[in-house]
């Protein structure tokens, strides 16, 4: 069967097929799995991010990095290039349509605009991350803050961007770990109060070898009142070999189909 040389009529129950399994997989219970711990020994490098600064590190394949939100601060904002080739970078639109979802946890893969997978998250114990808001801006804190001068995360992104040869054109999407966002009927976003908790963390696992931007300021939707972000800390560790059944890996035929588009690069 050829794929692109079928009727309109074929590819949308294709499409519909895919979504009522989406649909399904999202409403049913998560598969079980054995929790990938991060060990003292695996650590290679911690750093402290101070509240409202950003940070970047280069992130091989098969290592991880461990944000945690040692503050309980309302947002954290990462940004994603290949290391290898800094015009691929994270898609937003494309890890949520993929996925058919926006709830971005444990298991969910975040994928490239080339229809690569960039990383995995292989651990979050927040399970609350925001992906369609974007980060904020000069904007948000005027509106927010009233003071557009403070730091945010749309420039502190491009200073990262502009510190690897790249420019503002090369700074798109974001997603902001530690974020609860709702989205109601019309299309607006509403923020969900109380389940953001200093401590929580989330696990990335690099699945090519990428660039990693972190902002640490709050989401533009957040309920502060006061410029306040305490610090984080970002933690690089090496990831065990990755196992036949890998979550990640096997929770989707659009995942699955992801890594099959990145495997080959370094086979």
């Amino acid at each position: 069967m050829q794929i692109d040389q079928q009727m309109p009529e074929w590819y949308r129950a294709r499409y519909n097929q895919l979504r009522d399994q989406a649909l399904l997989a999202e409403s049913g219970a998560r598969p079980t799995f054995t929790p990938i711990e991060m060990t003292e020994s695996s650590v290679l490098h911690r750093e402290t991010i101070p509240g409202g600064w950003y940070w970047s590190t280069l992130l091989p394949r098969g290592q991880a990095l461990r944000l945690i939100n040692t503050s309980g601060n309302n947002g954290v904002s990462v940004g994603l290039w290949n290391a290898d080739d800094l015009s691929e970078r994270y898609n937003a639109g494309d890890t949520i349509k993929l996925q058919w979802t926006t709830c971005l946890t444990t298991g969910r893969v975040l994928f490239s605009d080339m229809g690569r997978v960039l990383t995995s998250i292989i651990g979050d114990s927040c399970g609350f991350s925001d992906t369609l808001a974007g980060g904020s801006t000069p904007q948000s804190n005027a509106r927010n803050f009233g003071n557009e001068g403070l730091r945010n995360t749309r420039n502190n992104l491009r200073l990262i961007a502009g510190k690897h040869g790249m420019a503002q054109h090369d700074v798109t999407s974001c997603i902001t770990f530690f974020s609860h966002i709702s989205t109601q009927a019309d299309g607006s976003f509403r923020w969900i109060d109380g389940d953001i908790r200093a401590g929580d963390h989330v696990d990335l696992r690099a699945e090519m070898n990428l660039l990693v931007a972190v902002s640490n300021c709050p989401h533009p939707l957040a309920p502060e009142k006061s410029f306040a972000p305490g610090p984080i800390e970002a933690v690089r560790w090496q990831a065990p070999a990755i196992k036949p059944d890998d979550l990640c890996r096997t929770f989707c035929e659009e995942a699955r189909r992801g890594f099959e588009n990145t495997d080959p690069l370094f086979v």
